[in-house]
């Protein structure tokens, strides 16, 4: 198809597509609508007419050439040029008219975009959410903690109750299936004490207590928090995805709906296990770091294993320290396993909200046991341990 206009005339036509003519009669502006307004004739007629009149308003519509206008051709007319929707300008064809008007008022019905809000005000937004999913976070927490507490005040009333199938289950689990990544774990960690230990006190003629060091930083600090961290990407990312997929599958409200407690068939069996085999890993961890810990000392320094246990146990110095990292233990146990059951029992319906609350498990449960750990440090401080 070829045009047969020419540009800049005020006239516009393309063969079988809709075209116009302006005529400015001393600034009464004339809009000869020609062709088919349709759908599948309007081509880039609006651009060309939003260009041609230039801002300019019309006063009065020609209809005598116009073939078929549907509401595609509306809209590209009430986008190029604000035309009056009186009967008056359209009487030549007042189904068109008619179009006109209706897609008139429903332009004027829809929504202008949302204007992007300021930076500050955008800043102040994200703190306002931050804060209220803070809080909400604080009162769901307290809610499961007293549901929590009553759940276990109910299984020491009713210990025929007790599901200890479940408890062995999650013992074996969450336990004995993590001896082997703590053992290591804290073994390289022990070793890691030694090497930078005999580095640093050599140079001041004091590698000897090196051994000193190594079981002050294994039994007090490392081998508990270590532990405990292992457990937190470990127990408690597994805790919250398998009670937040029975919440998603609405198992949960199956064993409710059967008068099943799910606290007791779900929370405290896993509670009880991290209380009980969090201490046993600690020892463990505790073990292997000497270890590691004895071999570095004895490649370096030429202290055997026999010196190295001797220096350990004079004076019974370090079965306090011991013992300070066995009492965390139990604590950062039953932070770990709450934080897990709290986020699994609060997943909603769907995958997106599984996947962030065991995220939130595990970021929430290191985090705790960061500032317990740092909380314990000052206590020990205040009593002299």
């Amino acid at each position: 198809m070829s045009a047969t206009g020419v540009a800049g005339n005020g006239w516009f036509m393309t063969t079988g597509t809709a075209g116009y003519r302006i005529e400015d009669n001393e600034g009464q502006v004339v809009l000869s609508l020609l062709g088919p307004w349709s759908a599948t004739g309007l081509g880039h007629v609006s651009r060309s007419l939003t260009e041609e009149l230039g801002g300019r308003g019309v006063s009065r519509l020609d209809l005598s050439g116009l073939e078929r206008f549907d509401t595609a051709g509306a809209l590209a007319l009430l986008q190029a040029a604000k035309v009056t929707t009186d009967a008056s300008a359209w009487e030549a064809n007042p189904q068109a008219g008619s179009i006109y008007r209706t897609v008139a008022r429903l332009e004027d019905m829809t929504m202008p975009p949302p204007t992007r809000p300021p930076a500050v005000i955008r800043g102040f937004s994200k703190v306002g959410r931050g804060v209220y999913d803070f809080v909400t976070e604080m009162m769901g927490s307290f809610a499961f903690l007293g549901r929590l507490i009553l759940a276990s005040a109910s299984a020491l009333k009713h210990p025929k109750r007790i599901r200890w199938a479940a408890w062995v289950s999650q013992m074996e689990r969450a336990g004995l299936d993590a001896i082997p990544i703590v053992a290591v774990t804290n073994f390289f960690i022990g070793a890691v004490v030694a090497f930078i230990g005999v580095d640093l006190l050599t140079q001041f003629g004091a590698g000897v207590f090196s051994v000193q060091l190594i079981g002050v930083a294994v039994f007090r600090e490392f081998a508990v928090v270590i532990t405990a961290v292992l457990l937190a990407g470990r127990s408690a990312s597994s805790f919250a995805a398998e009670i937040g997929s029975m919440k998603m599958n609405q198992e949960v409200d199956a064993m409710q709906v059967m008068g099943v407690d799910p606290f007791q068939a779900l929370v405290i069996p896993r509670l009880a296990a991290l209380l009980i085999m969090l201490p046993l890993l600690t020892f463990v961890a505790m073990m292997g770091g000497l270890l590691g810990g004895i071999l570095v000392s004895w490649s370096q320094l030429n202290l055997g294993p026999a010196f190295f246990f001797q220096r350990l146990l004079e004076d019974g110095y370090m079965a306090k320290h011991m013992m300070v990292g066995l009492v965390k233990a139990p604590v950062f146990a039953l932070v770990v396993a709450a934080i897990g059951c709290r986020q699994g029992m609060a997943v909603a319906g769907d995958v997106e909200s599984l996947g962030y609350r065991v995220t939130a498990a595990v970021v929430q449960a290191i985090f705790a046991i960061i500032l317990l750990d740092a909380v314990f440090a000052l206590i020990f401080i205040e009593l002299g341990i």
